[in-house]
């Protein structure tokens, strides 16, 4: 007993070192100055590996129904996916009406019709990176591909030390990268260097990829940012637009936020520039997000904040920032290797949904999976590479290289076998098809979880302008666009981000498990569809789309006081 209670304080010491009591735990197990005849005596449970996946499986995808993988060939009798889609819907309806920290609605209420164009200043501001470019729209007919359509771009690494910038000193930072860019641009003669130094102050749309209370095209308040982010210190509550403009004015750089969109808007303006059947954006990297266009009367009135009577005369529709991740406690399913990525997570119920489907989780949760293995199935050789050890350090890339069998580096084999330090011959060909099936599992599950997600929101969509139109006179100017969007045949979900776009199969297993919802809630798919479609350079190409759309607005209303005037 007193070798326990010593074994457990020395795991305490690492855990206020900074590692996870698992960690710790873990650590002072396969320690060497552990005394071996201690160690004998600690009952490993052995199984086969044939056990262990078939366990590892039933935990993953049994509860949602993928334990036998979908073929697309019907409905499936009592779904359980389906059944995990009703219970999102239940909570994104709740969190529509009054959830202050998600759900929200942009005062972007129309999607682009395709026909803007000009050339726009946009600016990106992720998780990770700053970028900065100079868009060129040329107009939803135009063949070019959206790459063509950026004609000059700079990219700035957010590091640990800007993300510690407090308050305005990130502002700041990010007004010098702009003008550093912009002077590139100057050089390059992609934009005039008289008609920025004299003229007004340039427009630029900001994409913005933290949660937002917005209350105009180019303003909201300031919400608590997440990530390690510590710009919005003494500033939470305040407008991001102005606080932006300020700076940039004292720093005297010649621009003006002028419009501001969600990341995940972002997305979903850009898909709907080039398709008109858009109205989704999906999100899935590091994080996840989906932004949809929904009807105004699903969301309750004091999500809007202060708008003048003129918005709501005009907006049927809305774009709502949903903050996906934070949905799903209580009603997804844990497995006991997802209670130990909870256990260690600083905030455990802020995201529930995102630590199950994400890049950023997807790896962690495969690392404490591979532990168990090793220690019951003999995986590698059963000895726990130390660095295996330390939480976070596999990243989703290294599940996508197992899978895939190869990268750039190599072999996926010695590619693994060099980055945790591996005795030779280890991973042999079948410790590899083992890691392929287990990283498939965890892949699998995420996908499905996503298409639940997006079907629940496309179902909320459909329910609620059917209930809009019900209630609209005949002769209301929302009557007919409703009704056009009932009778959609197709609706395009644009994606963007890394695990879609590089995970092996992991768009069209998401894919797979649209069709398979549709068709098990009785949809014809030769009827109606939901397709995903990517979106390149979604956050700058949406941010230029929604600043030509404010443009174009105060064009027409100046035309308008114009004729007035007359």
């Amino acid at each position: 007993m007193a070798s326990l209670k010593l074994l457990i304080i020395n795991a305490l010491k690492s855990l206020s070192r900074g590692r996870s009591f698992l960690q710790a735990l873990l650590a002072l197990w396969i320690s060497p100055k552990s005394n071996p005849n201690k160690l004998k005596k600690i009952k490993v449970f052995r199984r086969t590996r044939e056990e262990f996946l078939k366990e590892a499986k039933k935990l993953l995808l049994g509860p949602i129904g993928s334990n036998h993988f979908i073929t697309n060939s019907g409905p499936i009798p009592n779904d359980p996916l389906l059944l995990l889609s009703k219970k999102l819907k239940a909570q994104f309806e709740k969190g529509l009406q009054t959830n202050p920290a998600c759900m929200l609605p942009s005062y972007n209420h129309q999607l682009p019709g395709g026909h803007e164009s000009g050339q726009y200043l946009a600016v990106d501001i992720g998780g990770s990176t700053l970028r900065v470019g100079v868009v060129d729209l040329k107009g939803r007919q135009t063949t070019d591909d959206d790459d063509s359509n950026i004609v000059h771009m700079d990219s700035y690494k957010i590091d640990r030390n800007v993300r510690l910038l407090r308050g305005a000193f990130f502002f700041k930072w990010m007004a010098r990268k702009i003008e550093t860019s912009l002077k590139k641009a100057i050089d390059a003669g992609h934009i005039s260097k008289a008609e920025y130094e004299v003229g007004d102050p340039m427009p630029m749309g900001l994409a913005w990829s933290f949660p937002l209370e917005q209350t105009s095209p180019n303003g909201g308040n300031i919400c608590p940012m997440g990530k390690s982010f510590l710009a919005c210190d003494g500033l939470i509550g305040q407008d991001l637009g102005a606080t932006c403009n300020k700076i940039l004015q004292e720093l005297r750089v010649n621009v003006e936020v002028v419009s501001i969109v969600n990341d995940s808007n972002a997305t979903l303006l850009s898909s709907a520039y080039s398709s008109p059947s858009a109205r989704f954006g999906l999100i899935l990297g590091t994080g996840v997000n989906i932004a949809a266009h929904l009807p105004v009367n699903l969301i309750g009135k004091s999500k809007f904040g202060e708008r003048p009577d003129s918005w709501y005369e005009q907006a049927s529709h809305v774009m709502v920032n949903t903050e996906l991740g934070m949905f799903g406690r209580d009603i997804l399913p844990l497995t006991r290797w997802d209670k130990i990525l909870k256990a260690g997570h600083e905030r455990p119920d802020f995201q529930p949904l995102e630590h199950l489907v994400s890049g950023y989780y997807l790896g962690e949760v495969f690392r404490i999976v591979l532990l168990e293995a090793i220690k019951t199935t003999g995986l590698l050789g059963g000895k726990i590479s130390p660095l295996l050890l330390d939480a976070y350090s596999m990243d989703t890339g290294t599940m996508s290289l197992i899978i895939n069998g190869r990268d750039a580096r190599g072999r996926a084999e010695a590619v693994f076998s060099q980055l945790y330090h591996l005795p030779a011959g280890y991973p042999s060909t079948e410790d590899m098809r083992f890691m392929q099936q287990l990283a498939g599992y965890i892949a699998q599950r995420s996908a499905s979880i996503v298409a639940a997600s997006v079907f629940a929101l496309w179902e909320l969509k459909n329910e609620a302008e059917q209930t809009f139109l019900d209630e609209l006179e005949p002769e209301s100017p929302f009557s007919e666009e409703t009704a056009v969007e009932l009778m959609m045949e197709r609706t395009t979900v644009g994606y963007t981000g890394s695990v879609l776009t590089c995970f092996p199969g992991y768009k069209e297993t998401l894919q797979k498990y649209l069709d398979q919802l549709m068709m098990s809630s009785g949809h014809n798919l030769k009827e109606r569809r939901i397709d995903l479609v990517e979106a390149k350079e979604s956050s700058l190409l949406g941010a230029a789309v929604s600043l030509a759309g404010v443009v174009e607005e105060e064009r027409m209303g100046l035309n308008e006081k114009k004729d007035m005037a007359y």
